[in-house]
């Protein structure tokens, strides 16, 4: 696929995604990009992209889809922009039998360049979306819990 636009960014990390090929996956990215993924689980290059998406691909997610929703994207100049893609995650593998986790929703940020005509991600992070919730309660047992701290005001 030709990245001749931003948003094709987020397009092959999908058709990558969908394909289980880390190699097409990490290709979107220049050597020294970052990636934060879910979890905050932080990389720091290409190759660091590679080896977490192949491992990914192939245990955690390796009969998953990725589902594009939405794209937004914002030019910040005419060869850099921003984009945002809501995406669905369905299939994750079960870490018990007969416990099939639900599907996911999820929004990416890829920060991209435009480098000799073709779009590169410049780094990529990866948030778990809460509908209705605002942000995550630390609990007891360490465990974290999405609330919403509307229904405390008074």
């Amino acid at each position: 696929m030709t990245r001749t636009l931003p948003e094709h960014i987020a397009e092959q990390f999908v058709a990558a995604w969908n394909q289980y090929d880390a190699e097409q996956l990490a290709a979107i990215f220049v050597d020294d990009a970052d990636f934060v993924n879910v979890t905050g689980l932080w990389w720091h290059n290409k190759e660091a992209i590679y080896q977490a998406h192949a491992y990914g691909l192939g245990v955690i997610f390796n009969h998953s889809k990725l589902e594009s929703k939405r794209t937004k994207v914002r030019y910040i100049t005419d060869d850099i922009a921003t984009v945002h893609a809501r995406i669905r995650l369905s299939n994750q593998t079960a870490l018990a039998e007969n416990v099939p986790p639900h599907i996911r929703n999820t929004l990416f940020l890829f920060v991209v360049q435009k480098i000799d005509g073709i779009w590169f991600c410049l780094a990529a992070q990866n948030a778990e979306v809460q509908s209705g919730k605002e942000t995550f309660i630390k609990k007891e047992d360490g465990s974290l819990e999405a609330v919403n701290y509307g229904k405390f005001k008074k």
